[in-house]
């Protein structure tokens, strides 16, 4: 392996693990919203937010618009990445605790391997399945925790936003072959942000009812896991030969998620919560090394 390839793998790596920790975040401090904002227009103000800040890192970089022909795959982008994840991940949180809603989105690296090998043709060997599966027992030793996996309203919600989320994995996959991991992550959003426009009435009003410290929350999710963690997030899979590289980082959420719940919103995570932690973070480890030989 070259110097180059190296501190390419070491860029794609760091740049994962950086977005994972933004969006760990957005488990927690969508629960504090959520006490002010309905799940909709949470997401619409939200992105909202985080368009403003693309629309100034757009104008600072210059970045041309994108060719007619593809709009519509970043209207689909912004339906499966944004719009109809962030309505689905907001219903799915009324209901739901930051680290059981964190467990159940953890699913997207496994529903993306699927993918990337149906549509993508990406080999994935025995030894990295086995990787995988440890990382999922992790997730359900956390889950039966206090039994999460109870069939409920949040719980479908949560597995659909996954699914969603999965899909405009392999959607980003073919637009990072044209498009700047900058000018992908500003044309997803802005779609998603026009999609989510139904609830902005509403959303404007709850921003203008919402204390001070509950503005600047709703302000943070849309520019920092928002627009800030995907734009490195787009960035490490636009660098990757393989996207489920980038996509195993989310088996690490649940943990993160566990320790910034336990901070912000006194969430106590369980010792079963530590030991799935654990073993989630060493499936982890293990998959890296497998995956890139």
């Amino acid at each position: 392996m070259t110097d180059t390839t190296s501190n390419t793998n070491r860029s794609v790596l760091l740049y994962a693990f950086i977005t994972v920790i933004l969006w760990a975040s957005a488990f927690v401090f969508t629960k504090v919203a959520l006490v002010n904002f309905t799940p909709e227009s949470l997401g619409a103000v939200r992105y909202l937010f985080a368009s403003i800040l693309l629309i100034v890192f757009a104008v600072i970089k210059k970045i041309s618009l994108p060719s007619i022909k593809d709009i519509p795959i970043f209207f689909l982008a912004g339906f499966t990445g944004f719009s109809f994840y962030i309505y689905a991940f907001n219903k799915g949180s009324v209901s739901l605790n930051a680290s059981t809603s964190s467990i159940l989105i953890s699913t997207v690296p496994i529903i993306t391997a699927v993918l990337a090998m149906i549509f993508y043709k990406e080999k994935i060997n025995k030894i990295c399945w086995f990787a995988i599966a440890i990382e999922f027992s992790g997730i359900i030793i956390i889950a039966v925790n206090n039994g999460v996996f109870a069939i409920n309203r949040g719980v479908n919600w949560m597995l659909g936003a996954a699914l969603s989320f999965a899909i405009y994995n392999m959607l980003q996959r073919k637009i990072l072959k044209k498009y700047t991991s900058l000018q992908s992550t500003t044309y997803s959003i802005f779609a998603g942000t026009i999609l989510l426009g139904i609830f902005l009435k509403d959303g404007l009003i709850q921003l203008y009812k919402a204390p001070i410290l509950q503005i600047l929350n709703v302000a943070c999710l849309g520019f920092l896991p928002g627009a800030i963690a995907y734009l490195i997030w787009m960035a490490a899979m636009s660098k990757t030969k393989k996207v489920t590289t980038v996509t195993n980082f989310m088996f690490i959420t649940p943990l993160l998620s566990a320790i910034m719940g336990l901070i912000v919103i006194k969430e106590i995570p369980s010792y079963i919560t530590i030991v799935g932690g654990c073993i989630i973070i060493g499936g982890s480890i293990l998959f890296q090394k497998l995956n890139t030989k």
